[in-house]
């Protein structure tokens, strides 16, 4: 068996250059990192977990904790990005992931990832305020959460949520509008930083949008969202734009305006969020905001990584709350007024 020994005789360099290299890590130069890895790959060279495990006392193996609410799963865009940028910065550094859920609300993440022994666990989608995920966060284990905040001591990755309502609606105010409609997703950190910003940016252009005009859905959800149109619609003084949770939740929407012979971009003007590729093959083109997974999944993974890794005293310095920016596609599902 091929080790790391006998890769850095092969090249001369130190074992620890050879480890370095074979993670990817930033701290050689690349050339010297491309050497090592086609060197590495020639001689046949595998890593042996079982060894890596027993000398580093980890498994090398993060959970990642995602309750599917509304049945869209591991196909919704957004989430599949994340996913695929956290897969690809665990890989990088030697770490596999594997899936987590319940269907029993009194489900025990805490017992199940210590008798699992995962080396730290990534909360996508929960209910953060359920005791089991409280519990969880608040313990030894390593964690970050995606969109929730616990406090500035545990690490969570964010979306710009608050920029993409406000980027939203003044495109929409810019477009004329005056008479606004909004249907939110469930009660939420995101939900919360979204209604917030744009009731703000409305008060500063001196509109409002009245409590009839305001409906609450599901994310990811178009059922509950074509219900939520059709009561909008139905108001004696209908709305001239509308914006969704997200673009699935859009979906719902202009299926309930196709109904009523209603076409977005012409009629009314409607928004989605996430700017999942579906969307953008709509005729016409659905604006929306456009969050960057791929970026907020590496980041997921590199938080975590980093606690698992480094001292206390190291990660005691480093901001335990980032928030990722993503931007506005201008689609032609607005009018101007």
């Amino acid at each position: 068996m091929v080790t790391l020994k006998d890769i850095a005789q092969e090249c001369k360099v130190s074992f620890s250059t050879v480890s370095k290299a074979l993670k990817g890590s930033s701290e050689i130069s690349e050339d010297t990192r491309l050497a090592i890895q086609a060197k590495a790959k020639e001689m046949g060279y595998h890593p042996n977990i079982a060894a890596r495990t027993l000398r580093t006392n980890r498994t090398y193996d993060l959970c990642v904790i995602f309750e599917d609410k509304t049945g869209s799963g591991f196909q919704h865009q957004y989430f599949a990005k994340i996913i695929s940028g956290i897969q690809k910065v665990a890989q990088k550094n030697g770490y596999e992931i594997t899936f987590s859920g319940r269907d029993d609300p009194d489900f025990d993440y805490y017992t199940h990832i210590k008798a699992r022994n995962f080396d730290g666990v990534a909360i996508l989608s929960a209910d953060f305020e359920s005791e089991q995920i409280q519990t969880l966060i608040k313990s030894e284990i390593p964690s970050v959460t995606l969109d929730y905040v616990f406090d500035n001591n545990h690490a969570a990755i964010l979306s710009d949520n608050k920029n993409g309502m406000k980027e939203l609606t003044e495109y929409l105010i810019s477009k004329g509008h005056k008479k606004f409609s909004i249907i939110h997703g469930e009660k939420t950190l995101v939900t919360s930083d979204r209604l917030e910003v744009f009731f703000n940016v409305l008060k500063e252009h001196g509109l409002t949008c009245p409590k009839s005009n305001i409906a609450q859905g599901l994310y990811h959800d178009p059922i509950t969202s074509q219900e939520a149109t059709a009561m909008l619609l139905d108001l004696p003084d209908p709305p001239t734009c509308i914006l969704y949770p997200d673009d699935y939740a859009a979906l719902g929407g202009i299926r309930e305006l196709n109904s009523r012979g209603l076409v977005p971009g012409k009629d009314i003007s409607i928004t989605g969020y996430d700017g999942i590729m579906l969307t953008s093959l709509l005729v016409p083109p659905l604006a929306t905001y456009e969050q960057d997974g791929c970026l907020i999944g590496n980041r997921i993974a590199e938080s975590l990584i980093r606690q698992i890794e480094q001292s206390d005293s190291a990660e005691e310095n480093v901001e335990k709350v980032c928030s990722v920016s993503g931007r506005l596609i201008k689609g032609g599902s607005v009018v101007e007024l």
